[in-house]
């Protein structure tokens, strides 16, 4: 494919994401569940034909998925991929002003910028904290690109992640995503899926509002010692 061919993907892909209503559904996609078209309506506050044809764009572009099961039409983000992209565009806007409306509003951005999930992997300070952490460990190595070193190999078996499994998968076991709010990376690839899914499992952290995770007391003293 040409320079010219190349271009022009491109600028469909970012004609696609130019969209207000439909950067919004995307945006709200990045908690990894599938979304009913109603729902993502009333999130981007259209009336439902609005975002049907704001659906059928992202759908074609490959940016969603769509499954019906009956009357209801499901809608997610294609893949890790896409998350990625999405969070990293959201990263690269201006910063947002800092809240102004009621105590419940702040309340849950605050929420949102301290823990929440980045398609299937955990974001914002928390997994900032946790991405640096395992590179001051040892855990993980950027010397030649990013990759979890036997340390980290080891660490993550003995959190119970199943390793053998990430070995084996098409996707990659590290990669780094850069973050919206913190504007620096967390952890995404296929290790950061399987300790978001730990991490609840074990019963350190839970479900939030929307995105937002919470990380529990019990969470909290054992990540500050597995991290140190």
């Amino acid at each position: 494919m040409n320079a010219v061919a190349e271009g022009r993907e491109m600028a469909e892909l970012a004609a696609l994401l130019a969209d207000g209503t439909r950067a919004g559904i995307c945006l709200a996609l990045l908690d990894g569940r599938a979304w009913t078209a109603g729902e993502l309506a009333r999130r981007a506050g259209v009336a439902p034909s609005t975002a049907s044809d704001h659906l059928t764009r992202l759908v074609r572009g490959g940016l969603l998925v769509e499954e019906r099961q009956g009357r209801h039409r499901y809608l997610r983000l294609a893949g890790p991929s896409v998350a990625q992209l999405i969070e990293g565009l959201a990263a690269h806007a201006p910063a947002p002003p800092a809240p102004t409306g009621s105590l419940r509003s702040t309340t849950a951005g605050a929420a949102l910028a301290y823990a929440r999930t980045c398609y299937d992997h955990l974001a914002g300070r928390l997994g900032v904290l946790m991405y640096d952490a395992l590179l001051a460990d040892g855990r993980l190595d950027r010397a030649s690109g990013l990759t979890l070193t036997p340390d980290g190999w080891a660490w993550a078996a003995g959190l119970g992640v199943p390793v053998d499994v990430l070995r084996t998968a098409r996707r990659p076991v590290v990669r780094d995503c850069l973050d919206w709010t913190e504007r620096r990376p967390h952890l995404a690839g296929g290790l950061g899926a399987a300790l978001c899914r730990r991490f609840a499992d074990l019963g350190w952290t839970t479900r939030g509002t929307g995105r937002a995770v919470r990380l529990t007391p019990t969470g909290r003293a054992a990540l500050a010692a597995t991290l140190n």
